[in-house]
């Protein structure tokens, strides 16, 4: 099966994962033009089978169209200027427990791009959005919260001034570079893209990921000489109090959709597990590990 199959993106089939991975990029001002009805539809029944991350946590995902929606109550879904002219949103609510944040943002990752495979713009919206307004819409029900979201639609040819502010203050067109960001045996030597071999590509595009404020919270720590890779989170001390809800957690789970698609992509199959932490993580918390499929 082709690895796009497996991921529910073949807008293209000539187009694999990882250059879905670069094209995407945060939309924040909307065209007027309509989605297709195709295009709409395609993209609800991916949200519709999208349901669980790698934990086993509980998601659901909607599309909302705001032309169905009263006035008063768009008035309510505010994006507090960040967005401007998006008719659809997708939401998603998840069951709150130990990992959902991190089977969310893997998830949610899926749903963004197989949006950009078929052409449509989106952007995470984790802390600036209303969130209590689209737990409305959404419907919350018992213990369930809604993380993110993110609009979609056609990106306009011009950006607004905010959007230029927003980009230009997060540096959103800048990455870390490898050595700080990827190890080898010990935190602080630099894992190599030769150490890397075949996994080169997919923990590039881990470093690609978007992230909460471009802070890059992940490092990835691989076992030396085997294709064992230790997930990593690094926090910023403080950052989660400014948005009420933990988004570097969400964060992991995108670094771990964009490591898990792209390896599929190259024929490198493995499993997530929690139970196999390095001995040192260098004061860091571990949150995954990648165990190749000759692993033992």
């Amino acid at each position: 099966m082709n690895p796009l199959e497996r991921t529910g993106m073949m807008e293209n089939k000539a187009s694999p994962i990882t250059d879905i991975i670069r094209k995407r990029v945060s939309c924040r001002t909307y065209s007027a033009r309509p989605i297709e009805v195709q295009k709409i539809d395609r993209l609800k029944a991916f949200l519709q089978s999208n349901r669980t991350g790698p934990f086993g946590s509980v998601l659901r995902f909607e599309l909302l169209d705001l032309n169905e929606v009263e006035k008063a109550e768009i008035r309510k879904l505010g994006t507090y200027g960040v967005i401007r002219d998006a008719r659809y949103y997708m939401a998603g609510a998840a069951v709150q427990d130990t990992h959902c944040l991190t089977d969310f943002g893997y998830a949610m990752e899926r749903n963004i791009l197989e949006a950009t495979a078929t052409g449509l713009g989106t952007c995470w919206l984790g802390g600036t959005f209303n969130r209590a307004g689209f737990a409305r819409r959404m419907q919350i029900q018992g213990n369930e919260m809604v993380p993110a979201i993110s609009p979609v639609g056609y990106p306009t040819d011009q950006k607004s001034m905010l959007e230029r502010m927003f980009r230009l203050s997060t540096g959103a067109d800048k990455r870390k570079p490898w050595r700080e960001l990827f190890f080898e045996a010990r935190i602080g030597f630099p894992l190599s893209t030769h150490a890397a071999g075949s996994y080169a590509e997919a923990i590039e595009c881990v470093r690609l990921a978007p992230s909460a404020a471009n802070r890059q919270p992940w490092r990835i720590l691989k076992e030396a000489h085997r294709p064992i890779f230790h997930f990593l989170l690094k926090r910023s001390p403080g950052f989660d109090m400014l948005w009420g809800i933990s988004l570097q957690d969400v964060d992991m789970g995108i670094a771990l959709c964009h490591f898990e698609i792209a390896a599929d992509a190259a024929g490198l199959q493995g499993r997530w597990s929690k139970n196999h932490a390095p001995s040192d993580t260098g004061g860091m918390e571990h949150m995954a590990t990648w165990m190749g499929m000759d692993s033992p």
